[in-house]
């Protein structure tokens, strides 16, 4: 059977979310600071782990970054390691920023 999985911004949360069959399935937190996205836990609903939803997750997260011109700085141990099995996402890792570089 096939399920519907949608991925959304919920900038007011500062997260990415994936929902499936439009229940929430999992998130992946992130701060803004000046140009660079900092991603920093991402989460699957026990439920839904081992069928690639956190993958898909951090995919259009990341597709998102590169098309608005972010940097991506993966503090959170799932965004790093995605990016180290998908290099083309590798040009996207910047440096964490400035503490003193207001979030947003």
């Amino acid at each position: 059977m096939e399920h519907a999985v949608d991925v959304a911004d919920n900038p007011e949360a500062r997260r990415y979310e994936i929902r499936v069959d439009g229940k929430q399935a999992g998130f992946a937190d992130y701060r803004l600071r000046g140009d660079r996205m900092v991603f920093t836990h991402t989460e699957i609903d026990e439920e839904y782990e081992g069928q690639g939803l956190g993958g898909a997750l951090i995919r259009v997260a990341l597709d998102a970054a590169r098309d608005t011109g972010l940097r991506v700085v993966p503090l959170c141990p799932f965004v790093a390691a995605y990016i180290e099995k998908h290099q083309e996402y590798a040009d996207l890792v910047a440096e964490a920023p400035p503490e003193s570089e207001p979030a947003r």
